[in-house]
């Protein structure tokens, strides 16, 4: 019973990040529902404390997009900082790539991921924002570099 109980702490330990929400605009007008609007959320990367990662991204508002079954654009942006120390002693530890963000982008099929690269020779710290689906994925992404210490 124990062992089960440590194995489903672990499982929520590795859980990617959860983001808050910082605010929203709306550009698109909906006569019912909701507007479609483009949300502003953070995320601090659960691995490397001192790291924020800000993104953007459309949520499709009307009836569909109130009870959660609209399908939201494949489009974001993201943009990370260091925003307190970071231990340079773990970077060499880190899982590369890894998944630190993931966020439902419709009610099944989609879904918004954040993936960390660890780029050692550079020092860098990589974060790349895409979508994909279970069938086809889009290509549309971005990236945030934070650079890590001196050489």
């Amino acid at each position: 019973m124990r062992h089960a109980w440590l194995a489903l702490l672990l499982v929520f330990l590795t859980l990617p990040a959860m983001a808050e929400e910082i605010g929203s605009v709306g550009y698109r007008f909906k006569w019912l529902g909701p507007n479609d609007k483009i949300v502003v959320e953070a995320f601090d990367d659960p691995e490397v404390p001192g790291v924020t990662c800000y993104m953007s991204h459309a949520r499709t508002g009307g009836i569909k997009g109130a009870i959660g079954l609209a399908e939201d654009p494949g489009e974001a942006s993201i943009a990370c900082r260091q925003v307190g120390p970071i231990d340079t002693s773990k970077l060499g530890k880190l899982r590369s790539p890894h998944e630190v963000f993931s966020e439902r982008a419709s009610f099944i099929f989609k879904s918004t991921q954040v993936t960390r690269f660890w780029d050692a020779k550079r020092r860098a710290l990589v974060y790349l924002v895409y979508t994909d689906r279970i069938i086809e994925g889009s290509p549309r992404n971005s990236i945030s570099v934070v650079p890590v210490g001196e050489r």
